[in-house]
């Protein structure tokens, strides 16, 4: 029997800070991250995706803008002038693409 997976928004952001931590420390790489999400998208139950998908697009926006936040911040802190353009809207943009099509995908 497949395992169950919990969709709350608490459990889709505790998956999420749990794999940005192990990328930050160097546990994974972001091919294991990306595999990582692959394999926890295949074990959410197709009808609990339309969810699964709203709470992790709402996690990664907000985390997005907490790291432009920091960015500002440092930026502002060192007086080194403009930013570079954050890359987080483009990374944001490349997640929600890729969890419309396992959503769209028919299953295996």
């Amino acid at each position: 029997m497949p395992q169950e997976v919990s969709v709350s928004y608490q459990a889709v952001k505790s998956k999420v800070y749990r794999l940005i931590d192990a990328l930050v420390v160097g546990e994974k790489t972001e091919a294991e991250v990306q595999e990582s999400i692959r394999r926890w998208w295949d074990l959410i139950h197709p009808a609990d995706r339309p969810i699964a998908q709203k709470y992790l697009l709402v996690v990664l926006e907000r985390s997005c803008l907490a790291l432009d936040a920091v960015e500002k911040g440092l930026t502002e802190a060192t007086d080194h002038g403009m930013p570079r353009p954050s890359e987080s809207a483009k990374a944001l943009k490349l997640v929600g693409r890729m969890v419309r099509q396992n959503t769209l995908s028919p299953p295996i």
